[in-house]
């Protein structure tokens, strides 16, 4: 359930990001871009979400399997 939940978060962040980039740009290019660049924060915000979320995942599954390998030694 976990995984599930972890694997939708982590590509709604990265559709976030390209959506809000596409977004402020669309925004930028017809209002002018001195008014919305500023707004190219939130899609950096949102791809360091991704970036971050992708690394932690990497990180659990490395030690829930060492975790394994421990319990495993153990027994």
């Amino acid at each position: 359930m976990m995984k599930t939940y972890n694997k939708i978060m982590l590509y709604f962040w990265l559709l976030m990001a390209v959506f809000l980039f596409i977004a402020v740009t669309y925004m930028s290019i017809s209002e002018g871009f001195s008014k919305w660049s500023f707004y190219y924060v939130f899609a950096g915000i949102a791809l360091l979400m991704f970036i971050v979320r992708r690394w932690m995942i990497k990180r659990m599954d490395k030690h829930m399997k060492f975790l394994e390998e421990q319990k495993a030694q153990n027994e």
